[in-house]
């Protein structure tokens, strides 16, 4: 079988007063366009955290180091609109700089905080069981991926003479 390596990406969650910070994805964005997700991007050649820096910069011009970044959930997706495997990290933003602002309008139409009992529709699908695993206290999701197969297990009985 080929090797299909997976793609990663650094996702933030910035919590606010029992709110999480959600982006519109605009309409002719290359991923979900019109959906709530987090901010997020893929890695290009750096550390998972310069990535999520990198991003919140980028995104949404807030400053923030790698040491106020917290992995609390993981979700490996196999999409079937996207050829390769996903690894999606999510990281807690435990301080950062800034208010959100709307730095890049061609991709993202909107920020807003969102209650965690009230999110908002239609939210990609991917954030939505992070978010419900992190609620959980769980810190690992997989989606899309098939069903595991049984396999059968004999079990063998040995008898003492």
């Amino acid at each position: 079988m080929a090797t299909t390596l997976n793609l990663i990406g650094s996702h933030l969650l910035f919590e606010r007063n029992d709110e999480v910070l959600l982006g519109l994805r605009g309409p002719d964005a290359k991923f979900a366009p019109d959906t709530w997700h987090f901010p997020a991007g893929c890695c290009e050649h750096e550390s998972v955290k310069r990535c999520a820096v990198r991003e919140a910069e980028e995104e949404l011009g807030l400053l923030l180091a790698p040491e106020h970044l917290d992995l609390v959930h993981t979700v490996h997706l196999l999409d079937p609109g996207n050829p390769r495997p996903l690894l999606e990290l999510i990281f807690r933003v435990t301080r950062w700089s800034g208010e959100p602002q709307l730095m890049e309008p061609d991709k993202c139409s909107a920020w807003a905080w969102w209650p965690k009992d009230a999110l908002p529709q239609p939210i990609v699908p991917y954030a939505k069981a992070a978010l419900e695993g992190i609620a959980a206290d769980r810190t690992y999701t997989e989606l899309g991926w098939p069903a595991a197969r049984q396999s059968s297990v004999t079990a063998t009985t040995s008898k003492e003479s």
